[in-house]
Parts: C-alpha cells; structure tokens; sequence
C-alpha cells in the first residue's frame, strides 16, 4: 500500500534550541486536532465512505502520518540539546522523568493521546464535515505556533503544513460535493 522514501515530506529546519516551542508542538503530535488523530480517523473513516471518494480518505490519512513525523522531528531538534533544568523550565520535567527525550503521544498540556479523539459516525457527508473541522482547527493551530515562534526555519515548516491543512480541508469539500450530487440522482433498480 505505501512506498516510504527515507526522508521527510518537507525539510525540518530549526535554529536554536527551543523546549518551551517543543512542548507547544506537542499539541499537533499527540492533541484531540493533532496529526495522529486526522491520520488514524481518516484511515478509520474510509470503510464507511463510497468509493467514488475512498482514495482521498487514504491520501490525507497516509500524508497526515507524514507530518506527524515533520512534527516528531521538530520537537527532537528543539530540544535534543536541551538540558534537564530547561526541560523542567519549559514544564517539560514530567515528560522527561517519565520518558526521558522519547516522544510520547500527549498534547500541549501532557493530556495522553486517546481514541475518543477519533471521530467516525458511518454517515459519509457527516464524516466529511468532521473531516473539514479537523483540517481547520488544525490550521488554526498551526498559525498560532507559526506567531509563537520567531525561529524563521520552524515557521516555514509550520507554514509548509498549515498550507497543507488548508489543501486537506478544499479536498474534503469537494468530496462533500460529489457526494451530495450522488444523493440527488434518482436511482433505478
């Protein structure tokens, strides 16, 4: 099903080392609107979807899980050079004395990820719907991480998947679309 490239989707750049940013992206690696609940919804969601739009659930699903790993990488950079005192410092002590620099899926506030994040009513048109609120508070998020960072590398990273959220979510529209005409045309058995 996948072909995966050694690399990231979009360059992973930061220029200092930043634990406070770090903790913020966390929102996206392991939030209620983050990257690995859009990845595994829409992944979910597709068995229930008509087939004339299956193939978009499963090109954003499987593109939301590389941009948990852009997410992933810019959290390891920001604080790879860290020190346990600026760890704690940044309100990142709990994390670091349960799991030292691994990642954990958690948000912002270190609220572990769960399944009740992910959404899937069966309803096509209201699975989509959801879909669409996910990508836009998912780019509303990213604006606000691009406006608490003045590192100029991590904005344009943010920038890269803020602009993708805004793609995710005119695709999912124009499912929405599709489907709604099909609904409108007078079926014969």
């Amino acid at each position: 099903m996948w072909i995966y490239e050694k690399k990231l989707q979009y360059p992973v750049r930061v220029s200092k080392c930043d634990p406070m940013m770090a903790k913020l992206l966390m929102e996206q690696y392991g939030g209620a609107d983050g990257e690995l609940a859009a990845a595994l919804r829409y992944l979910n969601q597709r068995y229930t979807i008509p087939d004339k739009v299956i193939g978009l659930l499963t090109d954003i699903g499987t593109e939301e899980f590389a941009h948990l790993e852009m997410i992933a990488t810019m959290i390891y950079k920001l604080t790879k050079d860290a020190t346990p005192e600026q760890l704690k410092a940044a309100g990142l002590g709990p994390h670091f004395a349960a799991h030292d620099s691994a990642l954990f899926y958690n948000n912002a506030s270190g609220v572990p990820w769960t399944a009740s994040y992910i959404q899937a009513k069966g309803d096509p048109i209201a699975d989509l719907y959801e879909d669409i609120a996910a990508e836009e508070k998912a780019r509303a998020t990213y604006q606000w991480l691009i406006d608490l960072t003045d590192d100029v590398d991590l904005q344009d990273s943010l920038k890269f998947l803020r602009e993708r959220e805004i793609v995710h979510s005119l695709r999912f529209r124009e499912a929405v679309e599709i489907l709604k005409e099909k609904q409108a045309e007078k079926r014969f058995f």
